[in-house]
């Protein structure tokens, strides 16, 4: 008796079946279509606050541009990214946490130490400018 070699197709097959812990799966044209529009919509809007000059504080303005920013960050990573908490068993969600942190971190630190260098910068007279080379 000889032992029958798996085919091709077998092969195939097997390679395809076996998940390998990947759980995300490819997104379906509908909520492709979906993120699509979303992303348009949380385009159009911060353009229409600032063409149309529809809030009177600039500082509201800019607030609710962060704002949808974010909400378009969520929804690409949702719709075309395909993240979620199942996806390659948490580790992507794991990882975008950490470069969260690692980004937060950067930034504060940043805007910490630009803010004490203003803060203890001395103050130069028009006369001291004269001196500089």
């Amino acid at each position: 008796m000889t032992a029958k070699s798996p085919s091709h197709e077998d092969a195939h097959e097997a390679h395809h079946g076996h998940s390998h812990g990947h759980e995300a799966g490819h997104g379906s044209f509908k909520s492709y279509v979906t993120g699509f529009v979303l992303s348009v919509i949380l385009t159009a809007i911060p353009f229409w606050l600032v063409m149309g000059d529809v809030l009177d504080s600039k500082v509201a303005t800019v607030s609710a541009i962060m704002i949808l920013g974010v909400v378009q960050i969520v929804v690409h990573m949702i719709y075309f990214l395909h993240m979620n908490t199942r996806s390659e068993g948490g580790w992507t969600m794991m990882a975008l946490i950490f470069t969260i942190v690692i980004v937060a971190i950067a930034l504060v630190g940043s805007l910490w130490v630009m803010h004490h260098l203003n803060t203890n910068m001395m103050v130069m007279s028009p006369e001291m400018m004269k001196n500089m080379p």
